[in-house]
């Protein structure tokens, strides 16, 4: 069994309409939370949409860390995503990034593969993934970087915080299996 945390993005279409689809194509048994949903602006390309982003907790025992990476493709191309390759963190229906992968034992799967990396290299910079994840799992930690708590309050992060803003009247239900 691997437990993963997967972050979720849309600032296209009907965003809000893009996480729970996804949200709901992943296995009922394999969610195991869903954080609440954040507005934040774009990050490495300004010049688009605001996203809604959250984070969901996972695990299955059929899945490794490279199935996590096919499951996020997936999602991303039921949705339409189109990726343009002059704008590496430009607009996107669906944005699945797999942040950390832990085996059954807890131990946190190290990847460094040319089509993965785990944890994922930019995690701790980023208030929409930590933001998001702390809403689920309080006393979490990203492998290589330390608790959570920790990393939001880090000079590279704090700086985002502000620009999330909570938006409660958004939910995202996980189904029964």
């Amino acid at each position: 069994m691997t437990r993963a945390v997967l972050s979720l993005g849309s600032n296209l279409g009907d965003r809000a309409a893009h996480l729970r689809t996804a949200v709901a194509a992943l296995p009922g048994a394999a969610v195991s939370a869903v954080s609440g949903v954040y507005e934040t602006p774009p990050w490495g390309d300004p010049d688009q949409p605001d996203y809604l982003n959250a984070v969901a907790l996972v695990d299955d025992d059929k899945t490794d860390a490279h199935g996590w990476l096919r499951v996020a493709q997936q999602l991303e191309n039921a949705a339409g995503r189109e990726r343009d390759p002059a704008r590496r963190f430009g607009p996107r229906t669906l944005d699945v990034d797999v942040i950390a992968v832990w085996a059954d034992d807890g131990t946190p799967l190290i990847v460094d593969d040319p089509d993965l990396t785990l944890p994922h290299p930019r995690a701790h910079l980023r208030a929409f993934v930590l933001r998001p994840w702390l809403y689920v799992q309080p006393y979490g930690q990203l492998p290589g970087h330390g608790w959570l708590h920790d990393l939001v309050r880090a000079d590279a992060v704090v700086g985002d915080l502000a620009g999330l803003r909570p938006r409660e009247d958004i939910k995202i239900d996980i189904l029964e299996p």
